[in-house]
C-alpha cells in the first residue's frame, strides 16, 4: 500500500457507508474518495465494498480493514494527546545544551529544578559542535559570542560572563607574572586550538603575542583548566570559575574587552511549552545571584 490516506478514506467510507459522508469528514471531493478505494483495492486485488443504492457496505475484506484502520486511527489519537500532555506539562527529558566550562552554575540549577519535577531525565549536552534545535538535538541551548543567527529560532540576551587570565603558583614561581601587555610575549598561554576561536579574550591574546607564545593548546575548555592548574601557561578563566581553584593566582583582573555574552536559544517549535518555560524562568531567577558581574 502507497499511502495512508487511502486507507484512512476507507476507512470513513466503511464507518460511514457514503462516499458524500467520507467525502465531507476528510475535507475532499467525492472523485477523489472513488480514486482512492478504487486505488486501494487495485492494490490489494479484493474487493472492499459493495455497491448499491444507499451507498457502500464493507465486504468481509473491507470488515478486515476497517478493525486495522479503527486501531491504527484510535493509536494515532493516542499519541497526539500525549504529545501534547507532553507541552503541558514539565515530563520526559530536558535536553541542555552548553559549553562544559558553565557546568558549575548550570548543574546546581537543572538538579534543583529537577528535584522540583520528578521523574524528570537531565540531559546536558557538551560538544565543540553546535547542536541543531531545529532538529529536535536541544530544548535549550546556552551560547557565548555574538547573537545566533539562522533558523526559527528565538534568541534572548542572558548574562554577560567576565574572565581574567590566571596562572598557577609553580608557573609563576618558575616564569614570574606579566607586567604590562607587551610583557605577555615572553610568556606561554593556554588557549583553545586554532586561531579562529571567536572568544573575545583570545582574539585580543592572539592579536598581541606570537603563536610560539601559544604553546599549550586544547579543544575542551576542562582540558584548558587542568593545564593552566598543572602550570603549562597563563589562560583566561571565569572569574567565577577561578574562586573555585585556590591555587591559581590572577595575573589580570576581568576588562571589558574580554566579557563575553551568554545567549539563551530555544526554537520557536517548542519555545511556549511548559517545559522549556518553566526551565527558562528557573534558569532566569537562578542567574540573578551568580557572581558575574
Amino acid at each position: 500500500m502507497k499511502t495512508w490516506d487511502e486507507i484512512r478514506t476507507a476507512y470513513q467510507v466503511a464507518r460511514l457507508g457514503t462516499v458524500s459522508g467520507a467525502a465531507d469528514v476528510l475535507g475532499v471531493h467525492h472523485a477523489t474518495v472513488i480514486r482512492h478505494i478504487d486505488a486501494l483495492e487495485g492494490q490489494l486485488g479484493v474487493k472492499l465494498f459493495q455497491r448499491h443504492a444507499r451507498g457502500y457496505t464493507a465486504t468481509e475484506a473491507g470488515t478486515d480493514l476497517l478493525q486495522v484502520a479503527q486501531a491504527t486511527d484510535d493509536q494515532f489519537i493516542q499519541l497526539a494527546g500525549r504529545i501534547r500532555g507532553r507541552g503541558a506539562s514539565v515530563t520526559g527529558e530536558l535536553v541542555v545544551t552548553s559549553i562544559a566550562m558553565l557546568s558549575p552554575l548550570l548543574n546546581p540549577v537543572m538538579i534543583r529544578f529537577q528535584r522540583d519535577h520528578p521523574g524528570l531525565i537531565v540531559r546536558f549536552l557538551t560538544d565543540d559542535r553546535v547542536f541543531r534545535l531545529e532538529y529536535g538535538e536541544a530544548h535549550v541551548a546556552i551560547r557565548a559570542g555574538a547573537a545566533p543567527e539562522g533558523g526559527d529560532n528565538v534568541v534572548q540576551p542572558f548574562v554577560h560572563d567576565r574572565f581574567a587570565l590566571y596562572g598557577s603558583k609553580d608557573y609563576l614561581a618558575l616564569n614570574g607574572a606579566p607586567e604590562s601587555d607587551e610583557d605577555l610575549a615572553n610568556h606561554k598561554f593556554v588557549v583553545a586550538d586554532g586561531m579562529d576561536s571567536k572568544a573575545p579574550f583570545f582574539r585580543w591574546l592572539f592579536d598581541r603575542v606570537p603563536q610560539a607564545s601559544l604553546s599549550f593548546r586544547a579543544t575542551d575548555g576542562r582540558v584548558m583548566r587542568d593545564a593552566i592548574q598543572m602550570g603549562a601557561g597563563l589562560g583566561f578563566l571565569s572569574s567565577y570559575e577561578a574562586r573555585l581553584l585556590p591555587d591559581l593566582v590572577q595575573v589580570m583582573p576581568p576588562r571589558p574587552e574580554w566579557r563575553a555574552q551568554l545567549w539563551l536559544v530555544t526554537h520557536v517549535d517548542l519555545h511556549r511549552t511548559m517545559k522549556v518555560q518553566s526551565f527558562l524562568a528557573y534558569l532566569k531567577d537562578a542567574a540573578k545571584s551568580w557572581p558575574l558581574e
